[in-house]
């Protein structure tokens, strides 16, 4: 399963991609503000230098951690018992959980968010952006990864299946895709949506501040940060520090978590 799993994930993720980037072409959900293909250029680039970090370390460290954990039986995981596959459902929803607690500490916390601020920095939200994040934030999150694993206890397989749903699901709500409202509206039910995650991106920090799920919305719901009541019109997608072309180009911001850090809001604190 895991060797299936490993072949299956990339390959449903570039299909997905392609899909969505056809789609939202086809029918946009908000006006684009810069040129589409110079932006999904710049955020392919970026997302090579953050892949190179992610499968060094997944190469060096993470798999042989995975491999150890499922061998010693150490976390919450082996401690319950399930057998498969219910002991596989709850570490899928247990990762997510703790991927929900990760993304609102890399919102939160200063030093996190100066590596994040290089996602919602895209002064468009489309397909491209999904996988727009700083090796930085990368490289934190593999640690992070590393950590949730010893804890839940999840085996390899668990970890495969959770990411072969998490991947496409970035990539769908990230999208530009413009879905019938009441179709948006049944599906934020349960997963997160282009119209729900485009709340999330806006430049206002209070509507930025919400919306943390990243595969179901439950999340959000439990902990009261979800948002569903902004009109798309109403919402600019980015960071206002970054609202200009040459704030946003690879060279710059490649190295912006490094730099002294801007006004990020200057006054879009609330609407």
């Amino acid at each position: 399963m895991e060797t299936l799993l490993s072949q299956v994930t990339p390959a449903a993720a570039a299909v997905t991609f392609a899909v969505l980037l056809l789609l939202e072409g086809g029918w946009p959900l908000r006006p684009r503000v810069e040129d589409r293909w110079r932006r999904l250029a710049r955020n392919l680039a970026l997302f090579g230098t953050s892949a190179v970090s992610v499968a060094a370390l997944n190469a060096v460290f993470l798999t042989a951690l995975v491999a150890h954990i499922e061998n010693a039986g150490v976390g919450l995981l082996p401690w319950v018992g399930l057998r498969q596959p219910l002991r596989t459902a709850l570490g899928v929803i247990l990762l997510d959980y703790t991927l929900w607690h990760w993304h609102r500490w890399n919102h939160l916390v200063p030093f996190l968010w100066r590596f994040h601020a290089v996602h919602h920095s895209d002064r468009d939200l489309d397909v491209a952006t999904g996988p727009r994040f700083h090796y930085g934030e990368m490289t934190l999150s593999v640690g992070y990864r590393a950590l949730q694993v010893v804890l839940i206890g999840a085996d390899a397989a668990t970890v495969m299946v959770w990411q072969a749903l998490l991947i496409p699901s970035i990539l769908f709500h990230h999208s530009n895709l413009r879905l019938p409202a009441g179709l948006d509206r049944a599906l934020a039910v349960v997963i997160v949506t282009p119209r729900m995650h485009g709340i999330h991106h806006s430049n206002v920090r209070e509507e930025n501040n919400s919306n943390w799920s990243s595969l179901v919305t439950l999340w959000d719901r439990l902990h009261g940060t979800l948002r569903l009541d902004v009109p798309q019109e109403a919402i600019t997608i980015g960071v206002p520090a970054y609202d200009r072309p040459e704030a946003v180009t690879v060279g710059r911001i490649l190295f912006e978590p490094f730099r002294r850090q801007p006004d990020y809001w200057q006054g879009r604190l609330s609407r």
